[in-house]
């Protein structure tokens, strides 16, 4: 009997991971920096280890350029995770990703905060910055 889980081989394609598009709408304020933050209280998704539930807050952080992103879309991205077995780290380098390819934004941070399991906290953090 195997003691990999059915998620094991999804680690290696996560990058390539079809997700739910992130719409956006265009800046009437492009001309000028200024700062949006979205948090998502109630991201799950599921251990590819255990197939137990993990939840977290995700919060990015993102300065605007020519586009923000509709928030109905990206509640909807974020429910896609649910049934998705991922690591902690590859969730938010994911979800940076996306966001940026979607918005193309100036600037954005992705910060995953994930409830305590086993005794071991996790938050992991990722940038971009526009060239």
């Amino acid at each position: 009997m195997s003691n990999h889980s059915s998620y094991d081989d999804l680690q290696t394609h996560i990058r390539g991971l079809k997700t739910p598009s992130i719409e956006t709408w265009e800046n009437q304020y492009s001309h000028r920096n200024y700062t949006i933050e979205i948090t998502n209280l109630e991201f799950t998704a599921i251990c590819p280890k255990t197939g137990l539930p993990d939840y977290a807050t995700i919060c990015i952080t993102y300065v605007p350029n020519q586009h923000c992103v509709e928030l109905k879309s990206l509640k909807e991205y974020f429910v896609f995770f649910r049934d998705v077995g991922i690591f902690h780290e590859h969730v938010v380098n994911k979800v940076l990703e996306d966001f940026v390819e979607a918005c193309k934004p100036r600037e954005a941070e992705v910060v995953g905060d994930f409830n305590i399991r086993g005794g071991i906290k996790t938050v992991v953090r990722t940038s971009y910055e526009k060239e």
